[in-house]
Parts: structure tokens; sequence; C-alpha cells
């Protein structure tokens, strides 16, 4: 099967939802039920809006494996999904800890003493780091 038509399918809702209860990972299902709580999405719209991110998203070193891995699979759809999964919610992992991070550092920089809220405020915002830079101009020395 060309990798083309499995995406499409996989994008299908139902045949999605169905593809992963039949993986039979009790532990992946959980994960991904989990993952589509956060989104407010349920099991199959998770599943095929991860497929979707993939084929989107994913760089040449996600491609290889999933290919990598299909090549290797005697189930290549349940491999597609399962591996398009992990890495979705590899994604979402890592947006949820910089949204975490980013809340937590505004928050210390409040507990600074800062007036003026937010955009008042010079702390932790050291601008470009230009002045760190020391600008040597070759040629002008004397020789």
């Amino acid at each position: 099967m060309l990798l083309g038509t499995l995406l499409r399918q996989l994008q299908d809702e139902r045949i999605a939802n169905d593809l992963l209860f039949a993986l039979g990972d009790v532990t992946l299902a959980a994960r991904v039920e989990q993952a589509a709580g956060v989104m407010d999405e349920n099991v199959g719209e998770y599943a095929a809006g991860a497929c979707a991110r993939f084929s989107d998203g994913a760089d040449d070193e996600a491609w290889l494996a999933l290919m990598t891995a299909i090549e290797r699979s005697t189930d290549p759809a349940a491999t597609c999904l399962r591996t398009m999964l992990e890495w979705s919610m590899a994604r979402d992992a890592e947006d949820a800890a910089l949204i975490a991070s980013g809340v937590d550092e505004e928050e210390r920089l409040d507990q600074g003493g800062c007036s003026g809220g937010h955009g008042g405020c010079g702390c932790g915002s050291g601008g470009s780091g230009g002045h760190h830079h020391h600008h040597h101009h070759h040629g002008h020395e004397p020789g």
C-alpha cells in the first residue's frame, strides 16, 4: 500500500479510532485518550489530527523513521498510526512544557517587585544582548 493512501485513510476519524483500538496497546490508547482530553477532542479526532500534523510538520528524520518502521512492519497501517501518535504526543508535550515554563517565568518576574506589570518592566528581558558583543574592526590596526 502506498503511504499517501495510508495517510489519507488515517486522517479519517473512524478509521484512526478503530485502528488504535485494534493495536491492542492499552498504554498507547490511554496516552492518546489523555492527549485527546487535553485538546478537548475524542480519540479518533486526535489520532486523525496527529496524522494530519505529521504529514504537514514532520521533519526528514521523522519521515525516515516512519518509512523504516513501516518497511519492517507486518502491519504498516498500525505502525504508521503508532509512529505518528508518538510523534504528535511528543510535540504536544514539548508545547505544554514551553507554555508551562513561559507561565512560570512571568510569575517569577511579577514576584521580582516589578512595577508596571509586563510591558513596563525591563527586568528579565535583556534586549538582544547586543552590548555583550565586542566588535573588532579588522584592518584598522596600524600594520
